[in-house]
C-alpha cells in the first residue's frame, strides 16, 4: 500500500495494518451492513464505528447489521454495536442480525443486550421486520 505525502510516495506496508472487510447493500427502505470478518474486536471496532457514523450522516433510516460470519466479539465490538444502536434510535431502526455463533450469542446474553437491542436471527426475517414496520408507519401516517 502506498500513500502520497508532500509529493513523495511513502511505502506503508511495514505498518501491517488490517482493513476491515465488509459489504453494504443499500435498498430503499433499509441498508444491510455485513461484516465479513471472523472477529469483531478492538482492531476493527474503530473503523466500524466510523462506518456507522458515515451511514447515519448519509441518511440511512434503517440499518441491519449482519453478523453471520462473526465468531467472536469483544468489549470494543460491543461498544461499536451500542454506538450504532444509539445513532439509529433517533431516526430509524437498528437491527442486529445473524448473531448465531454460540460465543457471540453467549456474550449478548451475558451482557443482557437482548433487552436493549433489536436482535433477529436471520437476515430475511430482519428485512421482513423493517418492511413491516415501514408499512405500518406509512399506514398510521395516513390516518
Amino acid at each position: 500500500m502506498r500513500f502520497q505525502l508532500e509529493n513523495e510516495p511513502v511505502d506503508v506496508d511495514w505498518l501491517n495494518f488490517e482493513v476491515m472487510k465488509f459489504s453494504i447493500d443499500k435498498q430503499d427502505r433499509y441498508s444491510v451492513f455485513t461484516l465479513n470478518e471472523k472477529n469483531l474486536n478492538s482492531l476493527i471496532a474503530p473503523d466500524l464505528k466510523s462506518e456507522f457514523i458515515f451511514l447515519s450522516n448519509e441518511g440511512t433510516k434503517n440499518l441491519i447489521f449482519n453478523l453471520s460470519d462473526v465468531e467472536y466479539v469483544d468489549s470494543s465490538g460491543l461498544s461499536a454495536i451500542l454506538t450504532a444502536n444509539r445513532l439509529w434510535k433517533e431516526f430509524g431502526t437498528f437491527i442486529l442480525s445473524g448473531a448465531t455463533h454460540p460465543t457471540v450469542k453467549k456474550l449478548i446474553e451475558i451482557s443482557r443486550l437482548e433487552s436493549i437491542l433489536t436482535i433477529i436471527p436471520t437476515l430475511q426475517e430482519s428485512i421482513d421486520y423493517v418492511i413491516f414496520n415501514e408499512i405500518e408507519e406509512e399506514l398510521s401516517e395516513e390516518e
